[in-house]
C-alpha cells in the first residue's frame, strides 16, 4: 500500500481528524537530520531557488522556493516540500 493511498484511507475513515502540522527545519537543523546535504549545499541550493538578473539577462532559478518559508530575516524549510522538489529533479524517472 502506498503511503498517499494509506493517508486517503485514513481521511476517509477519520474526516474530523486535523491535518498534521508540517515540519519546519532550520538549514542547520535540515543538514543534521539529513547528513547527504552539508549547510553549503543547502545554502546554495536556497541562493539559485529564486531567479537572478545579470549583465547578460535573466538566469532561471532552480525552482526550489516552493519549500522554502521566510519568516522575516529566518529561513525555514519544509522537509516534504524539500524531497517533493528533489523527486520532481529526477527528470523521466
Amino acid at each position: 500500500m502506498q503511503a498517499s493511498t494509506v493517508s486517503e484511507c485514513i481521511k476517509a475513515a477519520y474526516p474530523d481528524l486535523p491535518p498534521q502540522p508540517r515540519t519546519l527545519l532550520t538549514v542547520r537543523q535540515f543538514s543534521d537530520k539529513h547528513s547527504a546535504f552539508t549547510q553549503g549545499a543547502i545554502r546554495n541550493l536556497v541562493f539559485l531557488s529564486e531567479n537572478r538578473k545579470t549583465s547578460k539577462g535573466t538566469i532561471k532559478g532552480n525552482g526550489l522556493d516552493v519549500a522554502l518559508v521566510r519568516i522575516g530575516r529566518k529561513l525555514l524549510i519544509d522537509e516534504a516540500k524539500f524531497f517533493q522538489w528533489i523527486d520532481a529533479q529526477q527528470g523521466g524517472k
